[in-house]
Order: C-alpha cells, then sequence, then structure tokens
C-alpha cells in the first residue's frame, strides 16, 4: 500500500469545555471593554475579584480569549483607506498556501488575512495613506507574488464593529 506523503495540516485545534453562565458574562464583558479592571468584573458578574482573576486565566488559557486589542483609529495614523484585497492562489499545493499564509499577515499595512471559500482563496484587509500607496502594495506585493493568478481591490467605505456573539451552547 503506497505511503501518503501529503505534509500534515496545522494540528486540530482544542474546542474548549462548555463555558457556564459566569464565564460566558466574563467574556461578553471583556469584549465589549477589554480594559474593564478585575473588580468591575468580578461585581458584575457577582464573584469575588481572585475567583474572577482566576476565571479570566483560565479562559486564557483555553484559548476562549486569544487577546485583548486596541481599536485604533487608522486615519490618525495617516492610514485613512482601508481595502479588502481578494486574493486568488493559482497553485492549491500545501507548500503554495503556507508560503502565502505565512508571508501575508506580515506584509505592510496587512490588518487581517482571511482564508475563504468560494471563487476567491483569501481576503486581506489592508490600510493604506492614499490611493497611490494602495495600488502600490497590490502591485509590489500580491501581483507580482508567483502564487497570486488574481487580486481584486474593494474600497471600504465604512467600517461598523458588531455586537459580540452570544454563546450557542447558552440556554
Amino acid at each position: 500500500m503506497p505511503k501518503d506523503r501529503r505534509t500534515p495540516g496545522p494540528a486540530p485545534r482544542p474546542v474548549p469545555a462548555a463555558l457556564d453562565e459566569v464565564d460566558q458574562e466574563l467574556v461578553r464583558l471583556l469584549t465589549a471593554d477589554g480594559r474593564m479592571p478585575n473588580n468591575a468584573l468580578a461585581e458584575a458578574t457577582g464573584i469575588a475579584p481572585s475567583t474572577c482573576l482566576t476565571r479570566v486565566r483560565a479562559l486564557r488559557d483555553r484559548g476562549v480569549i486569544r487577546g485583548f486589542h486596541a481599536d485604533v483609529n487608522l486615519g490618525a495614523l495617516g492610514l485613512p483607506l482601508q481595502a479588502m484585497v481578494a486574493i486568488r492562489i493559482g497553485a492549491h499545493s500545501r507548500d503554495e498556501i503556507d508560503r502565502f499564509r505565512t508571508k501575508a499577515p506580515r506584509l505592510p499595512g496587512v490588518l487581517a488575512l482571511y482564508h475563504v471559500s468560494g471563487a476567491n482563496d483569501y481576503l486581506l484587509h489592508v490600510a493604506a495613506a492614499s490611493p497611490d500607496a494602495l495600488r502600490d502594495f497590490v502591485l509590489d506585493h500580491l501581483t507580482a507574488d508567483p502564487a497570486v493568478i488574481h487580486a481584486e481591490t474593494s474600497l471600504i467605505f465604512e467600517h461598523l464593529r458588531g455586537t459580540p456573539v452570544e454563546n450557542p451552547a447558552s440556554p
């Protein structure tokens, strides 16, 4: 019987254990305000501050909370233009996919990389100083990449953050 010579993919992600009502409320509160102090979190959830700290640490250790991030005004940083760039990869080999997904998030101005289904393989959320800078980014970093066979840029006129997703397992 021939051996399977494919390189193994990424390790399966651990599935976090079910969250109880207190954990769900902690996640909801921290999603709304990632800088909420521990004593305020404890008071809002009706638990002791030491218990709250232990629970938040456990949520981080379990991968439920992956990090805390600042919501930055990109225009104030000189990057007022945002776009989503749809990318199609030519050869769907593991090596090409791994190379692109390692490289793309490190490109200048890249805010996020999404691996998607459908006609395109990736969506790249980028910020740029001007239309010329965005054009140069696409030409220099995307269409020049031998793996990329198509790049389609859509400007973002407005971005509104959605409300946190509720845990579907909650009653």
